[in-house]
């Protein structure tokens, strides 16, 4: 009897879910389909036409329909794209969403938030700071030659629990910047530029403008444009690469957790175009972690199983750095994550050996996707290069990392109603 007033139960409430969504005044309707099978958690999108960007109004919630029933699902419009993001995990085949008004619609409180402070672009989430991006010159600690001031980068990266995870400017290698990717070894009608090594007075990457700043309920982010100088006519410095540069920081419900986004899109106006040369760094997403890691207590595993005594010069999917905490009772590290429409996917890595720095076993970490073959850069041709990083407290799995990166890589396809 028991039994047969339980399934009485569920199929009202299964009723009572499909009457409460007819009875809902829907702007659009869509649906995800799930390509893959997998059980993390990922940020999409959905484009839609400029009619129905215009439909959505504030009081408007995006209802998840499945066979469960129906749930709020936060999402955030973003008016410049014609879009809106929100986090999907797949647990079905097919799954519709709705936006719709709800007269008992949920609170407009956002979680992130950003604030310009001391030249740096602060994102915080529920009032703790996540990261910066650095958009006014840095200049170097005194008695350092000045070649090696910069802007356009980001640091600090903190983990959930508040350690800095980066560092800039130090001592062995004043030119690291926290997150940043310089080219090295390029040429430009065969006069060599190097962008990354300031000292050599030959380039640099600086920051030019911001093209948008957003927050809401779903994540924070920026886009800015970068110029990358050549100065190899001294008086005549010129633009060799334009550069924009996208970053979105989100968070799954995990709260040992977050993700940043990283996406670089840029061309050349050079018309004899550029030349990046093989080398065993440079470009694609360089990462310095902090001074307190080393070869006794940094460690690597990448998507391939390769270990810090293996992964330099590898190619893989994602990579694993992670390391003893501040309190050193627990560990944090950040999971690397390349998208499988980069150049050279899966990507050559540079990965600091245990000897690095003197025998110290500093760690840096970089995707480099010519590491192994040159890439040529034509006139006005855009190029991308998409990343992800989810910044964690505590360990990550293989079978963790492996999803994490399939919701990453393959889009669900989408179908509007």
């Amino acid at each position: 009897m028991l039994e047969k007033i339980k399934f009485l139960i569920i199929i009202c409430s299964i009723f009572f879910a499909k009457s409460t969504i007819a009875q809902k005044d829907r702007s659009v309707c869509f649906e995800v389909a799930n390509s893959k099978s997998n059980s993390a958690e990922s940020l999409i999108s959905v484009k839609l036409d400029e009619e129905s960007i215009k439909s959505i109004k504030n009081q408007m919630v995006l209802l998840k329909i499945s066979k469960k029933g129906e749930k709020i699902v936060p999402f955030q419009l973003e008016k410049e794209g014609s879009k809106i993001w929100f986090k999907h995990k797949e647990s079905e085949k097919i799954i519709s969403y709705c936006i719709c008004s709800q007269s008992n619609s949920v609170s407009n409180n956002l979680k992130f938030n950003f604030q310009k402070q001391n030249g740096v672009l602060r994102f915080d989430y529920d009032g703790q700071y996540l990261i910066g991006y650095r958009y006014n010159m840095k200049l170097p600690p005194n008695g350092i030659n000045k070649l090696y001031q910069k802007s356009g980068y980001i640091h600090p990266v903190l983990s959930p629990k508040g350690d800095t995870l980066t560092r800039i400017q130090p001592p062995d290698h004043y030119h690291h910047y926290g997150v940043w990717g310089p080219w090295t070894k390029t040429k430009i009608n065969n006069t060599e530029v190097d962008f990354w090594n300031l000292k050599e007075g030959q380039g640099t990457v600086l920051f030019k403008e911001f093209k948008s700043i957003s927050s809401g309920k779903v994540f924070a982010g920026f886009r800015v444009k970068q110029e990358h100088f050549s100065y190899i006519q001294k008086d005549s410095p010129r633009i060799a690469i334009n550069e924009i540069l996208e970053v979105k920081v989100w968070k799954n419900d995990n709260p040992n957790q977050y993700f940043i986004d990283y996406t670089s899109v840029f061309t050349t106006p050079l018309e004899e175009g550029i030349l990046f040369e093989a080398y065993r760094y440079g470009g694609g997403l360089g990462f310095r972690f902090k001074e307190q890691w080393d070869k006794n207590n940094c460690y690597v595993l990448t998507s391939e199983g390769k270990n810090r005594m293996a992964a330099d010069g590898n190619k893989a999917k994602w990579c694993i750095i992670y390391g003893e905490s501040n309190n050193r009772k627990s560990t944090n590290g950040v999971l690397f994550m390349s998208h499988p429409q980069n150049r050279a996917h899966p990507e050559p890595m540079r990965v600091w050996p245990i000897t690095a720095n003197k025998d110290r076993g500093d760690m840096f970490f970089e995707f480099c996707p010519i590491r192994h073959k040159e890439w040529e850069i034509k006139c006005n041709k855009i190029y991308k290069l998409n990343y992800r990083m989810l910044v964690f407290e505590g360990s990550i799995s293989p079978d963790q990392a492996e999803a994490h990166w399939k919701a990453f890589a393959y889009n669900p396809k989408i179908k509007i109603n």
